[in-house]
C-alpha cells in the first residue's frame, strides 16, 4: 500500500472533521482524541497501556523516521485507539530499526493517519478541549462518523483498567549482583509500562506484578518489603474496587504511587479527582519539586487531576508541582511511608530527570 491510496478521517464529536493519507490498519475505532507533545518516543507512547482508549495526536510535524523494533515497546502491542501525524516518513533510517512505523502498526491493527493538519487540531482541543472522536481509514462516511463519535462512550464511563491488566501473577527476579539484596516489590499492574518495571529491577528488586483487582490481603500474605501502585489509563473513579483495597494497605506497608497509582492512592486517602480540559501528554513538562526547588522535565500522560483541596485535613503534604498550570504533581504522608507522583519517573521515552524517586522508594523499603 502506497500512502495516499487509501483515504482517512477523524470525525470529532463537535462536527469538526480532519481528512488524511491512511499508512496504518483499514478500519474504524473510537476514543478520546488528545495532542503528545513529544518530539520523539512515538512507539513508547502507542505502547503505554495509560492510551488506552485515546486517539493520539502527535505535534512534533515528522513521524515515522527512525521505525520501530521490539526493544523500544512499553508492552506486549499498541494500546491507543489511532495515531494522527502532520507528515509520516516510511523509509526509516537508523540501525535498532526492525520495520517501519505504517507497518508496525499495520501488523498491529491499528489506524494511522497522516497529512492531518495537526496544528489546527491541536489548538481546537486546547481550545475546545479533550472530546470524543472517530477514525477511520477506508470507505467511510463522514458524517456518520460524527454521529457515531457522539454516540460512543465517555471516557468516564469505561473501566479501561481491567483491559490492559495483566489476568494474572508473573515475577521478574533481581538481576546478576544484586543477590545479597533482599528488596521484594510487589507490584499493582493497572497498566503498568516496562520501563517501571526495569528501573525496579535495575536497582535490585525482586518484583511481583498481580492483577489490578487483587485483595489487599492476598498482597500482604505476599510480604511485600513495599508495593508500587502502577500507571494505567481512564478515569480513577472508575477504578473503585481498587481504591478499596489501597485503602486497606495504608500504613502496612511502603508504598509508591505512579500516574494512575497516585490518583488512586488519593481517593484512598480520602480525596478526590477532576478532568483537566486537555489533559497532559508529552516528555518535556516541567515539574518542580517543592523541597529543593529542582526542577524536573518529566514524561506525563493523564487526563486526570487531584484536587487537593479535596485532601486538607489528611496528613499529607504537597511535593511537587507542575510548573505550566500548577497542578498537583506529587504528595507524601507526612507520618507513613507513602508517596505518589502524577508524572512518570521512569522516562520511557523522556528525559531521566525523576528517576531518583525508585532510589527514593528504595530507601522508604530499607527503612
Amino acid at each position: 500500500m502506497n500512502i495516499g491510496e487509501i483515504e482517512g478521517v477523524l470525525a470529532l464529536e463537535d462536527g469538526r472533521i480532519f481528512k488524511g493519507s491512511s499508512f496504518g490498519a483499514t478500519g474504524c475505532r473510537s476514543g478520546e482524541v488528545v495532542f503528545n507533545t513529544g518530539m520523539t518516543g512515538y512507539q513508547e507512547v502507542l505502547t503505554d497501556p495509560s492510551y488506552s482508549g485515546q486517539i493520539v495526536t502527535m505535534t512534533y510535524p515528522l513521524i515515522g523516521n527512525y521505525g520501530a523494533n521490539a526493544a523500544d515497546a512499553e508492552s506486549d502491542g499498541p494500546s491507543a485507539e489511532g495515531l494522527l501525524t502532520r507528515e509520516y516518513c516510511p523509509y526509516p533510517s537508523n540501525y535498532e530499526s526492525e520495520s517501519s512505523l505504517g507497518e508496525y502498526l499495520t501488523e498491529n491493527g491499528v489506524i494511522a493517519l497522516c497529512d492531518i493538519d495537526t496544528r489546527a487540531l491541536t489548538r481546537h482541543i486546547r481550545e475546545a478541549g479533550a472530546m470524543r472522536a472517530v477514525i477511520a481509514a477506508g470507505q467511510y462516511d463522514a458524517e456518520e462518523l460524527v454521529k457515531q463519535a457522539s454516540a460512543s462512550p465517555h471516557l468516564s464511563e469505561l473501566d479501561l483498567v481491567r483491559e490492559v491488566s495483566s489476568p494474572h501473577c508473573y515475577e521478574l527476579d533481581r538481576p546478576a549482583g544484586f543477590e545479597n539484596d533482599k528488596k521484594f516489590v510487589v507490584l499493582y499492574d493497572f497498566g503498568v509500562k516496562r520501563s517501571i518495571l526495569r528501573c525496579l529491577n535495575e536497582r535490585g528488586c525482586r518484583i511481583r506484578v498481580v492483577p489490578a483487582a487483587t485483595s489487599a490481603n492476598d498482597v500482604l500474605e505476599m510480604a511485600p518489603d513495599g508495593i508500587l501502585l502502577s500507571n494505567g489509563p481512564g478515569d480513577p473513579a472508575a477504578a473503585e474496587y481498587a481504591v478499596k483495597e489501597i485503602r486497606k494497605l495504608i500504613g502496612k506497608k511502603p508504598i509508591l504511587g505512579i500516574c494512575l497509582g497516585h490518583q488512586l492512592l488519593s481517593l484512598a486517602l480520602g480525596g478526590s479527582t477532576y478532568k483537566l480540559k486537555f489533559g497532559h501528554h508529552g516528555s518535556n513538562h516541567p515539574v518542580k519539586e517543592l523541597a529543593t526547588g529542582k526542577i524536573d522535565i518529566t514524561c506525563q500522560n493523564h487526563g486526570f487531576c487531584v484536587d487537593i483541596d479535596s485532601l486538607q485535613g489528611v496528613d499529607i503534604e504537597v511535593t511537587h508541582l507542575n510548573m505550566n498550570d500548577k497542578t498537583v504533581e506529587g504528595i507524601r504522608h507526612r507520618s507513613l511511608p507513602i508517596m505518589c507522583v502524577q508524572h512518570h519517573p521512569e522516562a520511557g521515552p523522556g528525559p531521566h530527570d525523576a528517576r531518583r524517586l525508585f532510589d527514593t522508594f528504595k530507601s522508604m523499603m530499607d527503612a
